[in-house]
């Protein structure tokens, strides 16, 4: 294949990504990564098979998160790939009793690989740049604690309100627009593309899944 034929396969996964897991479509999602793929964002680091499960329950009881896509960067080597990908994260619940949507604007970072001619994803990073909290009523108001907004980064500060707020533990220190995190993201995105071993840098302290924390619905 052509590395344009490449990219055309590469940014097909991308998008089956975000419409079968938005559409709890889980069987099909499956398909998107390799055995070992692994995901880790704001509330969760782990295996792909346990981030469908985890999906697929917060679905379940009314957990509301989509996405929405944006353009591609693709940089090929061989049987490899590092693709990131604009992308915004919309999530709805309540804070402090006033239902919200936030728009969280950040990237996807992916660790593609090619195994018997099926490109599929090894590992999923997000970079988050900026985002920004409203009253889904815009006649309602809604005061932020800010000594619970000043402990995240300002690319993702008001989603891990909204998520702190909900009960779930969030990950305090992923990658933004600058910084040694993203730095750090984009060393280990080179030795991927040179064909040296996947070494995670930036893992939380407890590797699974996060879960609601006792006595919060």
């Amino acid at each position: 294949m052509s590395d344009a034929a490449e990219k055309i396969a590469i940014r097909e996964v991308i998008e089956n990504w975000v419409i079968w897991r938005d559409s709890g479509l889980w069987e099909q999602f499956r398909s998107v990564w390799h055995p070992e793929g692994r995901m880790m964002a704001t509330l969760f680091y782990g295996t792909a098979a346990e981030f469908i499960r985890v999906s697929s329950e917060g679905m379940n009881r009314g957990v509301s998160i989509y996405h929405s896509l944006g353009g591609t960067s693709i940089e090929l080597a061989g049987s490899r790939a590092i693709v990131q990908t604009r992308n915004t994260i919309f999530q709805r619940g309540l804070v402090h009793g006033v239902l919200c949507d936030v728009a969280c604007l950040g990237r996807f970072y992916d660790f593609f690989e090619k195994r018997k001619d099926r490109w599929a994803i090894v590992l999923r990073r997000l970079v988050y740049e900026r985002d920004r909290l409203d009253p889904v009523d815009p006649s309602q108001t809604v005061s932020l604690d800010p000594e619970l907004l000043e402990r995240f980064p300002v690319g993702y500060q008001h989603l891990a309100y909204l998520q702190t707020n909900a009960g779930f533990k969030v990950a305090p220190n992923l990658p933004g627009l600058k910084g040694p995190e993203v730095e750090a993201l984009y060393e280990t995105g080179k030795r991927w593309l040179a064909g040296r071993p996947l070494e995670i840098s930036g893992v939380p302290a407890s590797e699974t899944p996060a879960k609601k924390r006792k006595g919060r619905r």
